[in-house]
């Protein structure tokens, strides 16, 4: 049996929604095949760990008394997770213990974003889902939108600016906005999810209101034109390499301007009648525009060099085009409910993901990471006449 030390919360304003997904992932894993071992990251930066973290009852009642302070020990190869100096005391047990692979489950800055991923890479930790690269690029939304159009994918007109310019240069960037892409148009933080700071404005006022939003969240701004009363519809996509499939599309349904936070997580799921009365999936679209989409979809996972389990979300304008909105490396909840009708339920799902993770880092030990060369020998110490 493999111990999966699954890592959640995290310094990022998605930490509640990256401990429901975490505690979904915990529930649905193949107990008689992996042995899950909770590993949360607190608001604080602290890495915890403890059998109270795998209920969700005791995050709503925060009763995490049992939990104890560990690190990874930064060895290459290490997965054990060891007592933090605080805990263990000078003769105190150090291996608090094993993980044999990771399955990171943060949403946000400081988790889903690359940084975790790398810490994991350094290790050479076998762990699920996106690598540095993907996730780095899927959380960036100005350095997404450039790699898609780079690779001839469908995105709105966007402008971005850095904080540092809207504060020095408010009335200039305004001008360009106006001049390049009217209104309405959409402001964003660029590295964020779950909709958190994003507005949209109509006019100069809201415009301003707007930036204010955004830029409490990050130091990168990106405007995109809006698309007026479109339809959202998204596409899941799973695999590696070129090795992808698509789920089914599914599109969201009650919502106006923009999905938003509430409308993700907060909002009841089900109608009186008992029926998902958030999303229709299947999506009711032409079966030319599904296929349309998954082609999409599988484009925009591999042009990252995307890895695991990955939502693409696209915008369906009144006149038929489609856009790629985003990409969510490490979707809520998994967008379990995405393959479903694909004959994967949760517990294959994460089985998937494990599995592809094992075999991505199997397939990168094929790599080479040393050189023989003279180089030492060919360079003198202290020269500043020898070319390297």
């Amino acid at each position: 049996m493999k111990k999966v030390g699954v890592l959640f919360g995290g310094r990022s304003v998605e930490h509640e929604v990256s401990v429901i997904t975490a505690m979904q992932i915990i529930e649905n894993m193949d107990k008689t095949k992996y042995d899950p071992i909770p590993v949360y990251v607190d608001k604080d930066g602290r890495w915890l760990t403890g059998r109270s973290l795998l209920s969700f009852k005791s995050f709503k009642e925060n009763n995490l008394k049992d939990t104890k302070r560990i690190m990874l020990s930064g060895i290459h190869g290490d997965g054990n997770l060891y007592l933090h100096p605080e805990e263990a005391g000078i003769f105190g047990k150090k291996v608090f213990d094993k993980v044999d692979i990771f399955f990171p489950a943060f949403h946000g800055t400081n988790g889903e974003d690359g940084s975790v991923q790398g810490l994991l890479e350094l290790l050479n930790l076998p762990y699920a889902g996106a690598g540095v690269l993907a996730s780095a690029v899927g959380m960036d939304k100005i350095v997404m939108k450039d790699v898609y159009k780079a690779n001839d994918l469908p995105v709105v007109e966007f402008l971005w600016f850095y904080r540092s310019q809207w504060i020095s240069g408010k009335s200039q960037v305004i001008e360009e906005i106006e001049k390049k892409l009217g209104y309405p148009v959409f402001v964003k933080p660029a590295n964020l999810g779950s909709s958190i700071g994003i507005s949209k404005a109509k006019n100069r006022e809201m415009l301003e209101f707007a930036f204010q939003i955004a830029a409490s969240y990050d130091r990168k701004l990106i405007i995109e034109k809006a698309v007026e009363n479109p339809r959202e519809i998204n596409c899941a996509v799973l695999g590696y390499d070129d090795q992808v499939e698509a789920s089914l599309c599914e599109e969201p349904i009650g919502w106006t301007d923009l999905l938003s936070f509430d409308d993700k997580y907060i909002r009841g799921d089900k109608s009186e009648k008992g029926e998902d009365s958030k999303r229709a999936i299947p999506a009711n679209i032409p079966d030319d525009m599904r296929k349309q989409i998954e082609n999409l979809a599988k484009h925009a996972f591999m042009a990252i060099d995307g890895r695991g389990n990955a939502r693409i979300d696209f915008l369906l304008a009144e006149n038929g085009s489609v856009y790629v909105n985003e990409i969510n490396t490490l979707p809520g909840s998994l967008a379990f409910y995405l393959w479903e009708g694909k004959g994967y339920d949760f517990k294959t799902l994460i089985d998937k993901m494990i599995e592809i993770a094992l075999i991505t880092h199997k397939e990168k030990e094929k790599n080479m990471y040393t050189f023989d060369s003279n180089l030492f020998a060919r360079t003198q110490f202290g020269s500043k006449t020898g070319k390297m």
